[in-house]
């Protein structure tokens, strides 16, 4: 029952209806799962003990015995749900809901059974208001108690779920948006500069066309959700040697990134987009151009990025595709690392700052070269 954890199961692509939608529930088999099970075992448990409040029972006495016999139920449901993990994710979202809740129910009446056995037998229960005289109505009710708060948890999840789907679904249509938004004038001069290089360097221009055509399939790739860091920095650094042929010695980038991981996973289309905004934004518009400085910084498992660019006097607002494509990058960042990524944009004194912060998290390939 964690508020907010990341569903288990895959996302089915968009469009795609082979599958029938699969399960809800959040991770159960991480520490963080467990130790809020816990946490939540003993709240309840505390606030079971102050409601009953009976000075026969002894109120400490009766915490501890309230408090085992939640936490054999919270920890056994939460290894149930762990161990059944990759079979619950293959079923419908109906069957898995229907299992997890005869599964608990089942659990829970084990559970009972054994605590009336354990406590009728050493008489841990005797002065206690947790089990009644009749085993029978002591485990109904707890099966009982049990099926309805499943049933509620089990809907928190869904809605969460579902809100959670509706906003990567949202993200994934900006970011279609964002990669048919190639400016339209971008590509023209593009192709006039090949033109006119294939008369006066026939060998640039072939490099040219190899570059265009990378970065449109870069762009436009339905592959390109999560990428590595290099791969990114390789797109940005094609968009920079194509607007170089058009902007020439206007246009100054310096790359300060080799401190980077590179094998460090990131959404896609999350660098080239400042790029083309402060080459677009903050060099066309001077006579004499600028330089674009990209920094690039990794302490204590947290990445920043920073991409600088001068502002034309005359140029004192950020255009409308500006803020798309940091709307769009936030809102990614933010799916993929929650709270702990930042995005952060403004104008300081004469230059416009973007600075992206994000915890590192390596490439599954990466990450599987590391294990012994």
């Amino acid at each position: 029952m964690i508020p907010g954890a990341r569903p288990v199961s895959a996302q089915t692509p968009p469009g795609d209806d082979s599958h029938p939608g699969q399960l809800y529930l959040p991770d159960f088999c991480t520490a963080n799962a467990v130790l809020a099970i816990v946490i939540i075992c003993e709240l309840t448990a505390l606030v079971l003990s102050l409601a009953r409040n009976e000075a026969a029972y002894g109120f400490w006495p009766d915490l501890a015995r309230t408090s085992m016999f939640l936490l054999w139920i919270g920890l056994f449901g939460a290894g149930m749900l762990c161990v059944l993990r990759g079979y619950l994710n293959r079923q419908s979202v109906t069957k898995g809901s229907v299992l997890v809740l005869a599964s608990t129910a089942a659990m829970v009446a084990i559970i009972s059974s054994v605590a009336y056995a354990l406590g009728s037998r050493a008489g841990w229960f005797s002065s206690s208001a947790l089990i009644l005289d009749d085993h029978w109505t002591f485990m109904v009710r707890n099966v009982v108690i049990a099926i309805i708060v499943t049933g509620l948890a089990l809907r928190y999840f869904y809605v969460t779920h579902e809100w959670r789907h509706n906003v990567e679904l949202q993200a994934k249509a900006r970011v279609h948006a964002l990669q048919a938004r190639i400016r339209p004038h971008f590509l023209f001069n593009s192709m006039n500069t090949i033109a006119a290089l294939t008369r006066s360097n026939p060998a640039r221009a072939e490099e040219a066309v190899q570059d265009l055509a990378d970065l449109f399939r870069a762009n436009l790739s339905e592959k390109r959700n999560q990428i590595s860091l290099a791969e990114e920095i390789d797109v940005a650094r094609t968009y920079q040697r194509m607007e170089q042929l058009r902007l020439g010695s206007r246009l100054h980038v310096d790359w300060k990134v080799d401190s980077l991981p590179s094998d460090a996973l990131v959404p896609g289309l999350t660098l080239q987009p400042l790029l083309e905004n402060a080459i677009y934004h903050g060099i066309e518009p001077r006579a004499d151009g600028g330089t674009v400085t990209v920094t690039g910084e990794y302490n204590k498992g947290m990445i920043a990025i920073v991409v600088r660019n001068p502002v034309p006097p005359a140029n004192l607002t950020v255009r409308e595709g500006n803020r798309l494509a940091l709307a769009n990058i936030r809102e990614r960042l933010d799916l993929m690392y929650g709270e702990r990524a930042t995005v952060k944009a403004g104008r300081f004194d004469e230059e416009y700052i973007v600075t992206l912060r994000f915890p590192f998290s390596p490439t599954p390939a990466a990450a599987a070269g590391d294990r012994p």
